[in-house]
Formats: C-alpha cells, sequence, structure tokens
C-alpha cells in the first residue's frame, strides 16, 4: 500500500506492505522506493517491510534548503516514520546513500533499531581536505544538474566506473534503474547533494563503537573503494559481520539479487531467534 506520511513539513511517500517485525529500506542516489521492489514480495510474507521515497528523491519533494537535507533531519524523519508506522524497533536496510542513512539513524535513536544492514555504505568522509574536495564537486555536479536537466546528468552517471559492473545486467533491469534515475527531479537531486552528500555529513567514523546493534555489511567483490570501507567499518563496530559477494560490484541488490535477499533474511531470522532465546 501506498501511503503519504507528512513529517516536519515535508510529504514523504512510503509503501507499506506485510505484517511482523518492521524492516525500513532505504534506497541509494538517483533511487527511490521502486528500488526494492523485487524484493518486497518475499520479504513481506514474513515482515512488515516499509520502503520510503528518501527527500528529493522519488515523489518525496523537500524545500530548495539544504539544510532541510542533512543526514541529521533525515535521520530524525525516519525515526518519525518508524514511530507513526511500526509497532516495534525496525531492521533496517540501506544501500550506499541510504546505509549512511542508516548509520546516522542508529546513533540518532538506537532504541528504534533492531539490526543494520548496510550495502555498499560508508561512514563519511574523515579527511577533511578530502570532505571540502567533494563538497566544491558535488556543489559543482548539482549545479549542473539544475543547469542541464535529469536526463544529461543520468548519461554521465551510469558511465562512472563504479557502476561499470552493471553492464552485463539483463536489459530490462537496466532499463528500469534508468527509467528510475530519470523519473527524478532536477532541484531533489541538487539539494540532496548540497545536503546529504558525504562530503556535507559529519563523518562518523569516531562514533561507530557506539553501534551495539546487531549489523551486517554487504560489499561487492568487485568495488575495492567499498570493500576496504566495510573491512574498516566492521573492525570499528562491536557486534558486526562483513560479507563480500563474488561477482558484484557497488550494486549487489542488482547484480547479485537473490544472493542479496537470502543474505538479509537468513540475517534478521538469525537475530530474531537469537533474541528470542534470551
Amino acid at each position: 500500500m501506498l501511503m503519504r506520511v507528512p513529517v516536519d513539513g515535508v510529504e514523504y511517500r512510503v509503501r507499506v506492505e506485510g505484517r511482523g517485525t518492521p524492516v525500513l529500506l532505504l534506497h541509494g542516489f538517483t533511487g527511490s522506493l521502486e528500488t526494492w521492489d523485487p524484493f518486497v514480495p518475499a520479504w513481506a510474507r514474513r515482515f512488515q517491510v516499509i520502503a520510503v521515497d528518501l527527500l528529493g528523491h522519488g515523489e518525496t519533494r523537500g524545500p530548495l534548503d539544504a539544510a532541510r537535507y542533512r543526514m541529521e533531519r533525515c535521520a530524525a524523519d525516519l525515526a518519525a516514520l518508524i514511530e507513526r508506522l511500526a509497532a516495534a524497533p525496525a531492521h533496517v536496510l540501506g544501500y550506499s546513500m541510504g546505509g549512511r542513512a542508516a548509520l546516522h539513524l542508529a546513533l540518532l535513536e538506537p532504541r528504534r533499531i533492531r539490526t543494520l544492514v548496510l550495502e555498499s555504505a560508508s561512514a563519511g568522509i574523515a579527511d577533511p581536505a578530502e570532505r571540502g574536495a567533494r563538497v566544491r564537486h558535488d556543489e559543482e555536479l548539482a549545479r549542473s544538474i539544475e543547469r542541464e536537466g535529469v536526463a544529461a546528468f543520468v548519461e554521465r552517471w551510469e558511465r562512472l566506473p563504479l557502476f561499470a559492473s552493471q553492464a552485463g545486467l539483463p536489459a530490462p533491469v537496466r532499463e528500469a534503474v534508468r527509467a528510475q534515475r530519470l523519473r527524478q527531479r532536477p532541484e531533489g537531486l541538487a539539494y540532496s547533494l548540497r545536503g546529504m552528500g558525504a562530503g556535507a555529513q559529519q563523518p562518523l567514523f569516531h562514533r561507530l563503537a557506539e553501534l551495539a546493534v546487531p549489523a551486517l555489511l554487504i560489499a561487492g567483490e568487485l568495488d575495492e573503494k567499498y570493500r576496504v570501507l566495510m573491512s574498516q567499518m566492521a573492525a570499528s563496530m562491536p557486534n558486526a559481520r562483513a560479507v563480500v559477494v563474488a561477482g558484484a560490484g557497488h550494486a549487489v541488490h542488482l547484480e547479485r539479487p537473490e544472493e542479496f535477499a537470502c543474505l538479509a533474511e537468513e540475517f534478521w531470522r538469525e537475530q530474531e531467534a537469537a533474541a528470542a532465546g534470551r
């Protein structure tokens, strides 16, 4: 069921399916709640699945104010959504940008989090000079999206080396991802970069030891940068497990969907069984 949920002046588009323990699904940059469509029917047989269009993406519109897009505000919005839509703490799964949002949420409202699944995620950019360079790059990219439109941006975005491993995906899968990207609004993507970008957010590496919640970190074998980040994060988190998926790049859920689905669901079931046995 699709619905609109108002939170702090923003109407979030949300899909809710199934019953059971809540599972909150957070897409990446240029994505939407449709990112998770291939997984929702199976997961909804056991869980209450909550998929959300993050601020500036899909049909969740935000103001032209970068401060409203900051990760701290995003995390507060997500905590409010869990409170309104779920009767219990949620398993939270985030991909890339959605993984950074999940980390912020877990640090802001740990009592609302049952477990974390982080796919190709990072804790931000630790080095101040690198972070500043990323802010400047993202501002240039935001201005180009506003100036040239989403279609021109998508053409460049899909040629990034980060997504090279997706070239071998079936044509219908690649077309669905492109259609999802092309439905974005230029102002939404631009302000998401300004407020939620990896450079804009405060790095969280120094706080990872606070995350006692069980966590599963997933990265693709072909995505060297995020494999390294995953290992660094897992080493700093007291209750984390890291898994490298063979033959996959940055978007494991696209490139190895069956393995990805099994990893997530088995982890959730395992953690629920462990909690029930305490």
